[in-house]
């Protein structure tokens, strides 16, 4: 197997996960299969590739791989009754999709649309993190299986403190989530499994010991410092 997505280290390398946790977070650097991953996972698991909800079945680009014809899903007795793939990047489609179903027939003679069940308003007719919000806020109900693809990308860090707060409500509603992500305030929810990609594996590891977190830390603690090992000038204090 010499083609993609096969030449992607941790695709090649993949054997099993096991999610054991409510929450369970996929990181590593750029360009290692995070995405794809997830992307497998929710295919696996009836989402459409570029997002949504089970129902939707749109395809605005076919881009997506074959991983997922490779992956057998194990389920527990516990089916959730609802679902999600938030994709960042392909978000709008999933936004115009929304759009164009709530114009067509049968919808257009029902008083009640698709666009009521992620608060009423049109989410082009708002900013990407606001429609971001949305969706978690509305139309997430819980008994569910979330699965997310870097949902930092539209979010402010108050935000990512509510979606914290957020995620956690519907754990307490029994649901499961699989996160693709880089943000060290996402990967702080309390008693989630971390897997990192590392030397094109997934690997279990601690919220202490990923790079997005002594990074960040680091950074915070000696912005100055770390400016001028990136050879950046600083501008001395008056």
């Amino acid at each position: 197997m010499n083609e993609y997505p096969f030449t992607i280290p941790v695709v090649r390398n993949f054997k099993h996960i096991e999610f054991q946790k409510p929450v369970t977070f996929i990181i590593g650097e750029n360009g290692t299969g995070k995405s794809t991953l997830v992307e497998a996972f929710a295919v696996c698991n009836g989402f459409n590739p570029e997002g949504g909800s089970r129902h939707f079945n749109f395809n605005t680009m076919s881009s997506h791989s074959i991983f997922y014809e490779y992956l057998k899903v194990s389920k527990t007795i516990n089916r959730a009754s609802d679902g999600y793939f938030l994709r960042a990047e392909s978000y709008y489609n999933v936004a115009s999709e929304i759009e164009n179903l709530d114009v067509d027939e049968p919808f257009s003679a029902s008083p009640r649309k698709i666009k009521d069940s992620y608060g009423g308003k049109s989410l082009h007719e708002q900013s990407h993190g606001e429609s971001f919000f949305a969706l978690l806020m509305h139309r997430l109900g819980g008994n569910g299986l979330y699965i997310f693809d870097e949902p930092e990308a539209a979010l402010s860090p108050m935000r990512l403190l509510a979606l914290l707060v957020r995620i956690d409500e519907l754990v307490k509603n029994n649901s499961q989530f699989i996160i693709a992500t880089h943000s060290p305030i996402l990967m702080a929810y309390p008693n989630a499994d971390i897997f990192e990609i590392k030397n094109g594996k997934l690997q279990k590891t601690t919220y202490e010991e990923t790079e997005h977190y002594t990074i960040t830390k680091y950074f915070m603690n000696y912005p100055q410092k770390m400016l001028q090992s990136l050879r950046i000038d600083v501008i001395p204090k008056n």
